[in-house]
Order: structure tokens, then sequence, then C-alpha cells
């Protein structure tokens, strides 16, 4: 059969065992993570999508040759003027009422009392299946319009659903406004209802399932009205001002300007350097100042090994910005909140300056002194909009100013270590870290270094400089070896899709380990891969075992309620975006997979396997209501690619 724009081709593989699609109308560009991230345009909730098909693999190929490069650019790349907006319940109960509480402004409040009419408006309760009533053929589950066993009285409220809050934590915080309402109700006299607990679940649920790291409002409103006391930073910048006014006059050789091997900014940078280290406060004395462990007995136990900041907790092995924190930023201080299942946990911070990261980190440290385990400083990030603001990896260009810093944060953390995130330089052709990461282990004293093997000016394009890793690796153990220290953590990233490719970079580069970054988003079983020394054949129901977890977590984290079920639907749909590139391996001809490439479009070896590998966001929205019900009519959602959004309208749900 001859290929055309309207018709859909298939083809088998020699073995018979593969079918691919050779040719579908409108089937989108295969987003570009680095075209993605870098994409500076700007798109109106309008022209988020082409549902005229002039895609570049879309029904009108001639249509999207004639187009100008600028329009070709403008469906390329991120939705970056993305809005999410909450839905919320048409009639919005008082949240005291809810609680079975009395409110205090009684008929003053703006929110309804009225628990009878809120529950005749409210919409239906929601049922999440167990993965045992999904086939592998279409509608794949069962129908989440009706209720299963409808209350007498409200036929709303469906009494065969359970809450995922009350079945972790014996209680529901939303009370009547739960989604999941007769998970968690009591029969009261005229058939009435009341809200029920498990106080045995409850006292369990204080230790093992409560969130921690939150701010009160009194310390976000002492941090916005700069009230916040911040003693040990206030000292660094007394002190590093001091080294400031007694630097020595810089002396630049006029005979070697025209040297094209005498770099000048290098040589600014050795003489403030050279200034500075001779009024620094010693490894020593701050470690014995902030720790107290240097004691003189401590030091005869281990007389030949110098304390270094990695020593001040020992490391088993998310980026706000420190402005934003600094302001007391609700959103930002959301992204510290830490579940009790979390073993390992850290927050990573991104900034331009020590009067800014210094303080970041004492209030990090003072408040989350004993639920947090590293605080990570983000010196990688390519993003023209944090490069431009001196941010992320412009810091690999100003060394003098990222030694303060980190010197400041490791001071204002104490105990908590210090790990530090870079790139192998910032332009194509120079790279920097092999100089900068032995500064950064011996003299700054971080506690683990984190290399990503690509330049800032490559963003995610092209492999990931594994040889160039295993060079710094060997540049910091050497220097420390010569300052007989002991060796910091060094962890390489790039390009990790498999278990294989865990074990085979960490032998070959000697680093301790590898940060998985994209590769954990597209299969976020990976890890159980790497822990097995094993490729895992996944199958889709195996795949939605692990949505199905992903809807119960987000609707402990955001909640039941309206507002909380629909919040869980967008990140659900966020994570799609990334899975859905997944390619099943038992369909691949050689293993393991690369993440750097790009398989054609292909049928699974069901129905439901070629639905989670669909890269139409309506897909991802549908099965989103597999386990949340129909998303409303006033919900939507726009994919972080625009290739996602073809033959839609934002992804529409």
């Amino acid at each position: 059969m001859k290929a055309s724009e309207d018709v859909d081709i298939w083809t088998l593989d020699d073995d018979f065992t593969t079918l691919y699609l050779v040719s579908r109308p409108r089937q989108p560009q295969a987003p570009d993570d680095d075209a993605a991230e870098g994409s500076a345009s700007h798109s109106s909730r309008g022209d988020v999508g082409d549902s005229g098909g002039g895609g570049r693999n879309g029904g009108n190929r001639g249509a999207w040759k004639s187009k100008s490069k600028a329009e070709k650019k403008a469906q390329r790349g991120m939705n970056t003027g993305r809005r999410f907006n909450k839905v919320r319940d048409e009639l919005e109960l008082c949240w005291r009422v809810a609680n079975g509480a009395v409110c205090e402004l009684g008929s003053e409040c703006r929110f309804s009392h009225d628990i009878d009419a809120y529950l005749a408006a409210k919409p239906q309760d929601l049922r999440i299946p167990s993965t045992s009533e999904f086939t592998d053929t279409p509608p794949f589950g069962p129908d989440l319009s009706n209720v299963t066993n409808p209350h007498p009285r409200y036929p709303n409220v469906d009494t065969a659903t359970q809450c995922p809050i009350f079945a972790e934590t014996g209680e529901c915080r939303y009370g009547y406004k739960c989604r999941f309402l007769g998970g968690h109700i009591s029969e009261a006299s005229e058939g009435n209802i009341t809200l029920s607990a498990d106080e045995d679940k409850k006292a369990q649920a204080a230790l093992t399932s409560h969130e921690m790291n939150f701010v009160s409002a009194d310390v976000q409103k002492d941090l916005r009205s700069r009230k916040y006391p911040l003693p040990i930073s206030n000292k660094y910048f007394r002190e590093i001002q001091t080294n400031d006014s007694n630097a020595k006059p810089v002396v630049i050789d006029a005979s070697r300007l025209g040297d094209p091997d005498y770099d000048v900014a290098q040589a600014v940078e050795e003489a403030a350097n050279s200034t500075n280290g001779d009024t620094e406060m010693s490894v020593e004395e701050t470690a014995s100042k902030r720790t107290g462990e240097q004691s003189s007995e401590a030091a005869k136990d281990t007389p030949d090994v110098p304390m270094r900041f990695s020593e001040k907790k020992r490391l088993n092995w998310k980026v706000g910005l420190a402005t934003s924190f600094l302001a007391g930023s609700r959103e930002e201080w959301s992204l510290v909140r830490r579940h009790p299942s979390e073993s390992i946990f850290g927050v990573q911070v991104a900034g331009n300056k020590p009067q800014t990261l210094v303080p970041t980190a004492e209030v990090l440290a003072k408040e989350f002194s004993s639920t947090l385990d590293f605080v990570d400083l983000n010196c990688g990030c390519p993003i023209d909009l944090v490069f431009r603001a001196g941010s992320g990896s412009a810091l690999l260009d100003a060394t003098g100013k990222l030694g303060k810093i980190i010197v400041g944060m490791n001071k204002a953390l104490g105990e908590i270590p210090l790990t530090v995130k870079i790139r192998t330089g910032v332009k194509d052709g120079k790279n920097t870290a092999h100089k900068l990461m032995p500064r950064i282990a011996t003299e700054w004293q971080a506690g683990c270094i984190t290399l990503h093997g690509r330049t800032r000016q490559q963003r995610y394009t092209r492999l990931a400089d594994w040889d160039y890793i295993k060079q710094c690796v060997e540049a910091v153990r050497a220097k420390e070896a010569e300052e007989d220290l002991a060796p910091v953590p060094i962890f390489g990233g790039g390009d990790c899709f498999s278990s294989q490719d865990f074990w085979e970079k960490v032998e070959h580069s000697g680093a301790d380990g590898v940060m998985i970054g994209r590769g954990a988003l597209i299969k976020p079983w990976i890890f159980t891969e790497v822990k097995e020394r094993r490729e895992w054949d996944i199958s889709a129901r195996e795949r939605l075992d692990l949505i199905r977890d992903y809807c119960e977590f987000g609707l402990n984290h955001f909640g039941s309620d309206t507002t909380g079920v629909n919040a869980t639907r967008r990140y659900l749909c966020e994570a799609l975006s990334f899975q859905y590139r997944y390619v099943p391996i038992g369909l691949l001809e050689v293993l393991p997979p690369k993440i750097n490439e790009r398989a054609p479009a292909f049928v699974g070896r069901n129905d439901l396997e070629t639905m989670l590998a669909s890269p139409d966001s309506k897909d991802w929205v549908k099965v989103s209501e597999m386990f949340l019900g129909p998303a409303p009519d006033t919900w939507s959602f726009t994919p972080k690619h625009k290739s996602n959004a073809y033959n839609s309208e934002e992804g529409q749900g």
C-alpha cells in the first residue's frame, strides 16, 4: 500500500514480533529537552497546539515547509506561558464546619455553614480502583462516573470508597470536603452522617505519616520583614568585608597582555585568592567552633587525617531560590517538606551571591536541624534566565565568589553537609571542572561534589563526557592525597538510563555514584534496576501500579478535596509527559536502551501499553481519569512541550 497522509501503514519486523507505525497523520515532533529548557518564547493560552495539523509531522507537510523560521520556532520548544488555575467546589464549605467544629465567625463567615446544602451540590465521591480491575483492552478500567454504593440520604456519597488519607493517618483533615467522604463517615440519627476517626491509626501516624519541615507563619513574617536573626551570616559578612578592605592591589603584567597564554581574569582571581587566604579561618578552627568535636582527645584518635566539613555528618547517599526563601514565599518553603518515609532528604538552592545564599543556609539549618540531611548548591543550571542572573552555571566563571559562598554556607549549616553540583564548564571546548573541583573539595571543604558531564553551552545536547568526569575524579583524588585528606564523595551525571549504564559509568570513571535525572523521570523504576543489577521489562499493568501509587501519594500531599484532586491530576500529567517516552525493552533489538535515542512511533504488546506510549496530552488526561475520575469542565492541562499539544486545545480534560 502506498504511504499517504491519510493512511496508517504498519509493518512487522523480521521476526514478526513487533509492529511499527510507519506513517501516521499529525504525529508530533519528538520533544527535545534542550529546546524546551532553552526556549524563551512565550505562548498565550490560545495558541497552544496546532489543531490544523500544521506541525512538522502533521497532516500538511507542505504547509510546514512553507512556514518561516520564526513560525517553525514558535511551534517548538516549551510552553513558557502555562497557567494552572485551582479548581474549587461551586459551593464552598467553611473549613471549620467541614471538620465538625464550630466557626467563631458565625453568620459573618464568607463560606457556607450548611452541610446538607453542600453535600447536595458537592461533586460525587471518587474511588481509586485497584489495578486488578483493569484490563489490557479499552476502556481499560471500571467506569468511575457512577457511585458504586450511594448513601440513601446523600446519593453523591459513596460508602464503598476508601480515602487514602484516612487509610494512612486514621483521620481525614478535609472532613466533609473530602472527595472520598464515604470512606470515613458514621451513621447518626435520622439518616445523618458524622465524621469518623481511627484512634489507633492516628497514634501510629503521628510518628510515621505526618510530613515534616513546615515553616511557621511567624518565621515567614520575620523573613519578609527582615527581622529574622542571622548572627552567623552577619559575622561572616563582616569577616569577608574586612578581608576585602585589606586586599592588596592586583598587578597586571602589561608586557604579557599580547600573549595568548596569559589569562588576565585568572591573574586577578589568583591574586584575590592569595590575599584572602591569609585571614580566612582555618578548617580546624571552623570545625571546632561549629561541631565541638575537634578536642585534643578526638585529635589523638585520627592524628593523620585532618578534620573536614564532610565529616560533620556521614552521608549514606528539591531547587529553591535563595531570594524566594528569604522573602518568606509560601510556595518556595513548601518545596522543603519531607515525608517520614524518605530516608535521605536534601534541599537544593540556587542564588548568585553570598548575601542571599549564606542566610538561606542559616535559616534552613536553624529551622530543620534534625530533618535535613544535606543542602546542595546549584552551580549547574544552564537555563538563560538563571544564568543571566549570575546563578547556576554562571558561578563556574566566578570562582572567587563561589569560594566565599561555599565557605559561608558551610559555616551557616553547622553539622549539615553542603554538597555542590557543577557542570564541566560554561563554554564548549573550555572545560574548567578539573581545576575547580580540587578547590571545592580541599580548599572550600564541600561535603560532596556532583559533576554533570556537559558544559553550560551544551545544555542537554550531545552525550555527556564521562572520560572527562574520570579526569576530574583523578584530579580531586590527587589533591586529597597531596594534602592527606579523606576522599570526598564524587558523583557523575549524564545519560544514565539503565542498570548497565550505571555500573559501567561507576567503574569507568571512578566516581562513587551516578546522579540520575531525566532517566528517573522517564522510567522511575530505574533505581530498582540499579539495585538489583538487571534490566526490567516492566509490563503495562505494573506501570499502572506505579501510577496508582503516585495518585495516592499526591492526594496525601495536595489533599483529597476538589482542589487537591485536580492538583494531583496536573502533576500526574506532568509525570506522564516524561514516562510516555519509555520504550518497553521487550520491543528493542539492542540492549540497553539509550536516553538520546528516539524510537519511531510503535504499537505496544497490548492496547494499554500503546496508550501509555501516547505523546498526546489528551491521553495523559485519560490515564488520570482512570484513577481520579472525570476531569472537571473547568480544568485543562497545558503540556510543557508544544509538540505534545498537537491536534488539541491545550490537552483539555
